[in-house]
Order: C-alpha cells, then sequence, then structure tokens
C-alpha cells in the first residue's frame, strides 16, 4: 500500500495524474472517501494524465460519463452514490463497462463491493484537515 499526504485540490490533481501513468486498457480505479474528500479531483487528475481535454464533471445524476480518446481505450467515470447495490450496477450497465477492456474510474465503489474487479487499483481517501487528505493506495507498487 502506498500512502500520500495532499495539502491542497491541486496536489490531489497531480497525485490523480501519477496514478494514470499506471492505467491501460481494462483497469478499474475503485474511490472510496466521504463526500467532499477529492475523489473527483483526483478523477480530474487521472483524465489529464490521460489526456482528455474535456473538462471532467461528477457523474452523481448521470452515473455514467464517457470520455473517449483516440485510438486508446475510453475513460468511464462512474459514480455510485445514487445505486443500492450491486444490482442496480448491473441493470446500469456497470458490468459490461468494467468488462469492456476501457478503463474505468468508480466513485463510492463501497456501495457496490462485488463489482468491483480483484485486481483493481484501490483508492481510499481521508480527510484530515480543512484541506489535507491521506491518500491510500492499493494495486500499485510505486509512483
Amino acid at each position: 500500500m502506498i500512502e500520500v499526504i495532499s495539502n491542497s485540490p491541486d496536489e490531489t490533481a497531480a497525485l490523480g495524474r501519477q496514478i494514470a501513468g499506471h492505467l491501460s486498457a481494462g483497469s478499474v480505479v475503485a474511490l472510496q472517501g466521504t463526500l467532499g474528500s477529492g475523489k473527483t479531483y483526483l478523477t480530474k487528475g487521472i483524465a489529464i494524465g490521460l489526456g482528455i481535454n474535456e473538462t471532467l464533471t461528477s457523474p452523481t445524476y448521470t452515473i455514467i460519463n464517457e470520455y473517449k480518446r483516440d485510438n486508446s481505450p475510453s475513460l468511464f467515470h462512474i459514480d455510485a452514490y445514487r445505486l443500492n447495490d450491486d444490482k442496480e450496477f448491473e441493470e446500469v450497465g456497470g458490468i459490461q463497462i468494467v468488462n469492456s477492456g476501457e478503463i474505468s474510474i468508480i466513485e463510492w465503489s463501497e456501495r457496490i463491493p462485488k463489482s468491483i474487479p480483484d485486481d483493481s487499483i484501490t483508492v481510499h481517501i481521508l480527510i484530515t484537515g480543512q484541506s489535507s487528505r491521506l491518500i491510500k493506495i492499493n494495486g500499485i507498487d510505486k509512483l
């Protein structure tokens, strides 16, 4: 496990850019953390690291946003906050996306534990202060 202290949203996004360097077709990043912990900032950093120039927004109401890339796997940004369980994740097409060979980032992944592949990168973000976060990453040996 890697532990990183982030002291600002910009540092959290910079960590996301580093994580992007470890992603390839079929990668799944499972994000966990309370409301306001920085999951979307981290995802924005990952998107930038993957070369996505679109403005990334949280899919809280749409549940799934897709960001296409030329000649590379798409990025699916999934927000499971409004889902009750793994069955609902399957009903919205989540299992198909996770198994599609594209890259998936899932916020609130703890709500759908059975749907998260064993080889996923898991990121748990803990609020430690107004702007500081302790970020624990499993599934990557080093950044």
